[in-house]
């Protein structure tokens, strides 16, 4: 019998294994991912900043036609998707659920169910260090409706043309992102 801890962990990895790779990268990025899932170590952060080094992320760029809004994130001092990790025994779209509402004060309105991109990357700023295995979800958005942003941990919030992206301070995935979802 499989309990609801092993469930869900299929479930992860099922979604992980079904991510149509935009290049190499990430297609061994997918495939070092299910290892990982596979060797039964722990996917989720038990302690803040990094235990363990290692640990599963829900990134959702939320998108309204050609802008993007992005986070000018306080601890790791860049402008970056929202999101935030998993919780222990939390399956990563519940996460992106969860963590819009606690940062933007809205609802998800999922473009798709399901991951579109992986990418595992050693962290910066404030808390570097350790590796963020970030599942990133396309969620719809209304660059003209009003957010609540998170103070504590975004110093901004701003929508960005797609022409105008700051990527030289910025997650150092999110231009394969864009290129793939466009």
């Amino acid at each position: 019998m499989i309990n609801a801890s092993e469930s869900l962990r299929r479930q992860i990895r099922d979604e992980v294994a079904a991510i149509a790779p935009y290049d190499d990268l990430e297609k061994s990025v997918i495939t070092d991912t299910l290892v990982w899932i596979d060797a039964g170590t722990e996917i989720f952060r038990r302690e803040k900043p990094a235990t363990p080094p290692k640990h599963l992320v829900s990134y959702f760029l939320l998108a309204d036609g050609d802008y993007i809004l992005l986070v000018d994130h306080i601890k790791a001092e860049l402008w970056l998707p929202s999101g935030g990790h998993v919780e222990p025994n939390e399956h990563p779209r519940t996460t992106v659920e969860r963590e819009i509402v606690e940062e933007l004060g809205i609802k998800a309105n999922f473009a798709y169910p399901e991951p579109q991109f992986i990418t595992a990357t050693t962290t910066v700023g404030k808390t570097a260090g350790h590796v963020d295995v970030s599942l990133w979800y396309l969620v719809l958005g209304d660059r003209f409706q009003q957010l609540e942003f998170d103070r504590d941990e975004f110093a901004q919030a701003r929508w960005f043309h797609r022409s105008d992206m700051p990527f030289k301070r910025s997650d150092p995935e999110l231009r394969r992102f864009l290129e793939k979802v466009s």
